[in-house]
């Protein structure tokens, strides 16, 4: 069990952890952000845990740790976890072409720019391993960047969806041109609903099912899940927004500080008892459609973190997590020399990607202080976790405001985190 310790113990000061509560307090009080909490694991145990403000404003609801939020984009480290736990059992290989399981890809085109039908064959087929690493040549609907996202929301790509089936709708997305040649580029995508798709076709289980017998169950994931029971609905929270600025459709485009700075106060953007997760869905959404408590993914990250095991229970061998979390970008690139400067979960500078999630290369180029080698996603509500196997160190943080992209809290919290390293 991952029990709580004195911080001293694994290395942490209590007086600078302090540093982590009054910022916390300080996204609330400045109206940032309704309520929010981080919890940190080091060598195997719990030296901090800390929540404030509220998870419903408008009910007076307090941001608790047993509060269950969307984790939306950290859903991806799971199906990519799943996808693995299936290629030990030998369902594939990840230079397989994607069309060997979804025969609809092997005609898919390549956007050459300009028109929609400008386009070429794909010349090297996707591959698994390109949809783990957001190298496919897919992308997202909200990105507004082109004629091939635009088709995603003329074609109402979405995923997630009360009625409608996974296998249905990546057909159909199938047929909308790749907007580069599978493995020239990273872009931010849906390959990860892609790929929980292709858990469905190795298992011959749905997403739901797999990640309920085969990862929260063993894990004692007990809040996690692709809706909120109903039982649960007292405690699932909000989803906010700035006051003014910000919306998923500049996520696209960089913002200054000076237009950050102005985003004071917040504005309800989806009441918990009218939310789409509070009823199940038939489409599950392997890119974003997970909530969870911070307990519950602090344990899939302390796993991670144990390179494949918790309490016994072992998901993945030790060599798969290892490789995991190397840069899977050609010739060691970082996403910058790969990438469309857009938005993301995270920056592009000195920052590479494995099998599922970001992987720090260059702590220096990136501006953060952090190690070679730490891993790390987050969610479209401002939710993070990082993974550091340097220090034995992970981190989760919670909260509710849609898009991430509003403030730089990610970053501010690292700072918070590392210099409570004695």
């Amino acid at each position: 069990m991952i029990g709580s310790v004195i911080p001293e113990s694994v290395g942490l000061s209590s007086d600078r952890l302090e540093r982590i509560t009054e910022w916390l307090q300080q996204q609330v009080s400045s109206e940032r952000l309704a309520g929010c909490s981080v919890l940190v694991g080091r060598n195997g145990g719990i030296p901090y845990f800390h929540a404030v403000g509220k998870a419903d404003v408008e009910n007076d609801k307090s941001f608790e740790r047993d509060t269950i939020v969307r984790i939306f984009s950290m859903s991806k480290a799971v199906t990519t976890v799943a996808a693995m736990m299936l290629y030990e059992q030998g369902a594939f290989q990840l230079d397989d072409p994607v069309s060997k399981y979804l025969p609809a890809f092997a005609d898919t085109p390549v956007w050459l720019g300009g028109e929609l039908s400008n386009t070429e064959p794909q010349r090297e087929l996707m591959l698994v391993r390109h949809i783990m690493t957001h190298t496919s040549g897919l992308t997202y609907g909200f990105m507004h960047t082109n004629v091939v996202d635009e088709a995603y929301r003329d074609g109402s790509i979405e995923f997630g969806l009360k009625e409608g089936l996974l296998e249905d709708q990546v057909n159909k997305l199938a047929k909308i041109p790749l907007i580069c040649q599978p493995g020239s580029q990273w872009n931010y995508s849906v390959s990860s609903d892609v790929l929980g798709r292709l858990v469905e076709v190795w298992s011959g289980q749905s997403l739901a099912a797999f990640f309920e017998t085969a990862i929260f169950k063993p894990l004692g994931m007990k809040s996690s899940a692709f809706h909120v029971a109903a039982r649960n609905h007292d405690r699932f929270s909000a989803l906010y927004a700035p006051a003014s600025g910000g919306d998923m459709s500049s996520v696209s485009k960089a913002a200054s500080a000076d237009e950050q700075a102005s985003r004071g106060g917040l504005k309800l953007q989806e009441p918990y008892d009218k939310s789409r997760y509070c009823e199940p869905v038939a489409m599950y959404s392997g890119g974003g459609g997970l909530t969870s408590s911070i307990d519950d993914y602090g344990r899939f990250c302390q796993m991670l973190t144990n390179k494949g095991e918790l309490d016994g229970v072992r998901l993945l061998g030790r060599k798969t997590v290892e490789h995991m979390r190397k840069n899977h970008l050609p010739d060691n690139k970082d996403m910058a020399a790969m990438g469309q400067p857009v938005w993301s979960e995270t920056s592009y500078d000195g920052i590479g990607f494995g099998l599922g999630f970001a992987v720090v290369i260059d702590p220096v180029k990136a501006s953060i202080v952090t190690s070679e080698g730490e891993y790390h996603w987050g969610g479209a509500a401002s939710t993070f976790f990082w993974i550091d196997p340097e220090e034995d160190l992970w981190v989760v943080f919670f909260t509710q405001l849609m898009p991430s992209s509003t403030y730089p809290i990610r970053r501010e919290l690292r700072s918070r985190v590392y210099q409570t390293l004695v």
